[in-house]
């Protein structure tokens, strides 16, 4: 009966009054339908929860107001994480233990009520559980001390093994339970290509220079990298849904490093795969791509398969919603400095981007994650405005000057 009715990311795929119409037309008496029932709502509970807000968007459904959420919305900002943070000195140990990752996730929706809960956590959180360990330097940031560059090292990887990422899956488990459906619960991962640059250079770096050489040195090992990591992170991105994710953001956050032409040879690709399984895995679960300095990539980016494309600030709203079209979703894209204005400037802001963006399809963000120093105040100020919205129901959700927005 399970898998008649249920996809395989655990949602129903039939409506329940369908079910009992088929069951009625097979003859089964009231008690049997009633039983049957309930065995498919135990199943996946979840399934009776009205879809967030922060859901319908992603998809393009009609919204009386945009939800918003914000990159790094738990962190450094917020005293209250500064002060768990001297208690918890090691990142890791921060975002590897899921009372703390519980914790630290639901800080900002106990002092802002975002629309989205996003998971505290890390793009190189999985890469021990395929074979490649990392350390996180208080200076240097994280360390690989030993990066793959050849087809001996590259011997070290194996399949993900989930079982070393419970933590992740429990704390979503949780941040599912604590917010239900008032906010979506985010997971997130990094795309291949952004996670291939911290196993090939061994870290961070300004100029990329060992990974670009190695496209054309040495072609052949970084796809079979690069495959690699596809494989990897599209059962952490299943792994993440069916432990209570709602929404995934992927982070190709160095892909705006490559030449437009670059990208489609050594990210799109394995992007696309990514996206063509998780699809045909969990269809209902929303995905979004991010990419910093995304501006020459738009079209690009829409030609992955990805529900949502959020802009960073560098890309006028305007500019990208002409680019990308009225049926596609976006993310963004407020600069993030624009927090340390006076509060009616942020107002003004966040007016002019959700203007730009029209009332179907956006999510509204910052271009990029909170900037460590950012007044607390000015965070609930986004919020706040984001809330004041009211979507005119006779507008036709076309962007650029056509929508009647109140705030």
């Amino acid at each position: 009966m399970e898998s008649l009715f249920l996809t395989s990311s655990g949602t129903s795929s039939f409506p329940l009054a369908l079910l009992l119409l088929l069951l009625e037309l097979c003859g089964s008496s009231a008690s049997i339908i009633y039983a049957r029932l309930r065995i498919c709502v135990a199943f996946d509970s979840s399934r009776l929860e009205a879809d967030p807000l922060l859901v319908k968007a992603a998809r393009g459904e009609p919204v009386n107001r945009p939800p918003a959420w914000m990159m790094r919305q738990a962190g450094r900002y917020m005293a209250i994480y500064r002060k768990l943070a001297e208690k918890y000195p090691s990142f890791r140990e921060r975002s590897e233990t899921t009372d703390l990752i519980v914790q630290i996730s639901l800080q900002p929706w106990e002092a802002f009520r975002p629309d989205g809960v996003i998971i505290f956590s890390d793009i190189l959180t999985p890469l021990p559980a395929f074979g490649v360990p990392f350390d996180i330097e208080e200076v240097r940031g994280p360390v690989i001390q030993s990066p793959i560059r050849s087809e001996e090292d590259l011997k070290k990887l194996h399949p993900i093994d989930l079982e070393k990422l419970l933590f992740v899956g429990e704390s979503l488990r949780i941040l599912r339970k604590q917010v239900g459906d008032q906010a979506a619960v985010l997971g997130f991962v990094g795309a291949p290509w952004t996670i291939a640059t911290y196993i090939v250079e061994g870290g961070t770096t300004r100029t990329y220079t060992t990974i670009k050489s190695m496209c054309h040195t040495a072609p052949d090992l970084l796809r079979s990298l690069l495959s690699h990591l596809t494989k990897a992170i599209t059962e952490y991105i299943v792994f993440q849904v069916e432990s209570g994710a709602h929404c995934i953001q992927i982070f190709d956050s160095w892909g705006g490093q490559l030449p437009p032409n670059m990208w489609d040879q050594w990210s799109k690709p394995y992007i696309n795969e990514i996206v063509r399984v998780v699809k045909q895995r969990c269809p209902q679960t929303p995905l979004v791509l991010y990419i910093n300095g995304n501006g020459g990539l738009l079209e690009r980016m829409r030609g992955t398969g990805v529900d949502v494309i959020g802009l960073d600030w560098t890309v006028d709203m305007a500019d990208g919603r002409k680019r990308l079209g009225n049926d596609i979703s976006i993310q963004g894209n407020v600069d993030p400095a624009y927090l340390f204005s006076p509060l009616p400037a942020i107002t003004n802001e966040i007016e002019r981007v959700v203007k730009c963006a029209g009332t179907k399809g956006h999510i509204l963000n910052l271009g990029h994650g909170v900037l460590v120093g950012t007044p607390e105040d000015a965070v609930a100020h986004f919020f706040d405005v984001a809330r004041s919205f009211n979507f005119d129901s006779q507008v036709d959700g076309h962007a650029v000057g056509a929508p009647n927005l109140v705030a």
